[in-house]
């Protein structure tokens, strides 16, 4: 079914791009340019994105203890700085 009527572009392509890393409808439109003229679809990509067409950034080398992000540590040149 298509999504953007102004370029031809489908659900299926939508999915694709997503899993290729598009996550946010503006990242769809760099992709395919989708959305980009109209914006009648960008709601559709929108929900598209909602309903699991992304896939979650998260793995298990970012996740600590109970699934909770790791945060990245400060640099000793930053520490120093900040003292």
């Amino acid at each position: 079914m298509y999504v953007c009527s102004c370029f031809g572009i489908t659900e299926k392509q939508v999915r694709e791009h997503a899993e290729s890393g598009a996550c946010t409808p503006r990242q769809i439109a760099g992709a395919c340019k989708a959305g980009t003229d109209c914006g009648s679809c960008v709601r559709r990509i929108q929900a598209l994105l909602g309903r699991g067409a992304c896939p979650r950034r998260e793995t298990e080398d970012t996740l600590g203890p109970a699934g909770v992000p790791v945060v990245a540590p400060v640099s000793g040149a930053r520490v120093a700085e900040a003292a």
